[in-house]
């Protein structure tokens, strides 16, 4: 029996990374359309409620949506009430691709393996690699549910796990808790289900067990997004914690009806496992729906549960990362260094961020807190340049030298962003809210989208700091020449529109060119992170990739 299980835990940590790789590739290969797909989904509920599920069903994750929903709506691009909408429809997203995931015909493996393994081996664009990703992804999902149903058939006659299944059969409620916390461990709710049917594919869980456990996955998958986002705007956690009110306690009550009130379940398919898969997926549309007539009301008490500070508490000051005491230890204090040069990003990235709101809406406090996190920023700039000079100075190795010079350049660089979001972008809008401008509903579209792609950029250049992935350092590099094929091209639809003489492209015109020409550079400081890892890995001919480089890329 412990092989068995032992087999059985090596095919659900399969399953958990396949989910992973599909994600990897939706977010690697289409984030940025995804973004804009999603921040544009606020002409009407209908439209909120299916973006979001397109959007789960194709990263197999509500909780990913969440996070750019929630994102969206703290830079005020998106309203609670829409992002409410959005991540209703994510979760019909996702219990329908647990759905789609049981249906594989037997030749639906070799398939995606081959042409999924061949196009990330032989494709030239990005994309093309990212789809091949996917379609590996979803073979090994499929391989690791094919494991989990060879493992748990001899399971059936071991009479200590037959012991537990009944037993989580009979207690409902502890079936709930385990179903919730295993999918908060997972961190999928998606894997949680597939598991929990397959297990009941093979009579190994009576269907009130299954059916509990699928509750309780509705109900962790709903925490999941709570406590990712707890350090997001007032407004992301209200429906974000409205979500988590209208699934997870919809998950409990209809726990509790069902207990009570036993139910006949036949009418939901003929096997246990098609029951259980179905009442995830109505479950879950009569959520969606119910969040559709009530999301006033269900917004008002997260706002009492959650209610926006009238006078933020003062910050706790940030104790440097830097340590004088470390400079005769090169390698820990380059560590340092990392560390604090991280927490520049981080503030620079959270401006760049905010920045966008008041172009459409001024908020003079919002203005002030830019500008004090650059005066923050420049602080720590100055603080790291001395540290990494005082570094240089010592009797330290070459390669210990050049880490210290590449990455005092990447403190320049962020730095000179955040000038750029302060002074220039900050400026920007100030002059349009004193002159009392607006950009075209197109020119802000497009602007709107141009920030979104350069936002998605810093994010991944500070994940390329933190971690020094060369797969992530080339993808940044590659994304810096799309950027700056996409503001060429945007300076010359604003142009058309100028010969076109809209009056609202004229009247803000200079300050829609100077905006884009600032976001270039911003994404270009960010990008400059990239450089000193491709430079290491041999993917760098003096200051360009490599032919061979963009198709180097792992799983």
């Amino acid at each position: 029996m412990a092989l068995y299980l032992f087999n059985l835990a090596g095919a659900v940590a399969l399953l958990l990374w396949a989910v992973r790789l599909v994600r990897t590739g939706v977010e690697r290969g289409f984030s940025v359309e995804m973004r804009r797909w999603l921040r544009r989904s606020s002409s009407s509920k209908l439209i909120s409620l299916g973006s979001g599920l397109v959007a789960s069903v194709l990263m197999q994750s509500s909780t990913a949506v969440a996070i750019l929903t929630a994102g969206f709506v703290t830079a005020g691009t998106l309203s609670a009430a829409v992002g409410l909408s959005i991540l209703l429809g994510a979760d019909v997203g996702s219990a329908l691709v647990a759905k789609l995931l049981l249906m594989s015909p037997s030749w639906l493996i070799p398939a995606l393996l081959l042409l999924g393994v061949t196009l990330f081996l032989k494709g030239q664009q990005k994309n093309t690699r990212q789809i091949g990703r996917i379609l590996v992804g979803l073979a090994l999902i499929f391989v690791a549910l094919g494991m989990i149903r060879t493992s748990t058939e001899p399971l059936q006659e071991a009479e200590g796990l037959a012991a537990v299944l009944t037993y989580l059969g009979e207690d409902m409620f502890t079936a709930f808790l385990v179903g919730a916390i295993f999918t908060w461990a997972a961190h999928s709710s998606v894997a949680a289900v597939l598991l929990v049917v397959t297990l009941a594919s093979h009579g190994n869980l009576p269907i009130s067990a299954a059916v509990a456990l699928v509750l309780g996955a509705n109900l962790g998958g709903a925490l999941i997004a709570l406590m990712l986002t707890l350090g997001s705007s007032n407004d992301a956690r209200r429906f974000i914690l409205g979500n988590t009110l209208l699934r997870g306690g919809g998950a409990a009550l209809a726990l509790v009806l069902m207990t009570s009130i036993p139910q006949d379940l036949h009418w939901l398919g003929s096997t246990t496992a098609e029951r259980a898969i179905n009442l995830h997926i109505l479950f879950n549309l009569f959520v969606a729906f119910l969040g559709q007539v009530l999301s006033g009301p269900v917004l008002a008490l997260a706002g009492r549960i959650m209610p926006a500070a009238a006078q933020p508490l003062p910050e706790i000051e940030r104790l440097s990362a830097l340590d004088d005491a470390l400079l005769s230890k090169p390698d820990q204090a380059l560590a340092c260094a990392t560390r604090e040069i991280l927490h520049i990003g981080e503030d620079v990235e959270a401006m760049l961020g905010s920045v966008i709101g008041l172009f459409r809406n001024w908020d003079d406090s919002m203005a002030s807190l830019i500008a004090n996190s650059e005066k923050r920023v420049d602080s720590a700039h100055f603080k790291t340049k001395v540290f990494l000079a005082r570094l240089q100075g010592a009797a330290i190795g070459e390669e210990a030298a050049q880490s210290a010079m590449d990455l005092s350049n990447i403190s320049v660089n962020l730095e000179s962003a955040g000038d750029l979001i302060a002074r220039n972008l900050v400026g920007l809008a100030r002059k349009m809210h004193t002159e009392q401008l607006r950009f075209s509903e197109q020119g802000w579209s497009e602007l709107s989208d141009f920030h979104d792609r350069v936002l998605t950029n810093a994010q991944l250049a500070l994940n390329v700091l933190l971690t020094s992935d060369p797969d992530a350092a080339r993808q940044l590099v590659e994304e810096k020449e799309q950027v700056r094929a996409v503001e060429a091209d945007l300076q010359g639809r604003h142009i058309n529109r100028l010969r076109a003489s809209q009056s609202d492209s004229l009247a803000t015109s200079n300050i829609h060119q100077e905006m884009l020409r600032s976001l270039k550079q911003v994404n270009t400081s960010f990008t400059m992170i990239a450089y000193p890892i491709l430079s290491q890995s041999g993917d760098l001919l003096e200051s360009r990739l490599t032919e061979n480089a963009t198709a180097r890329q792992s799983f």
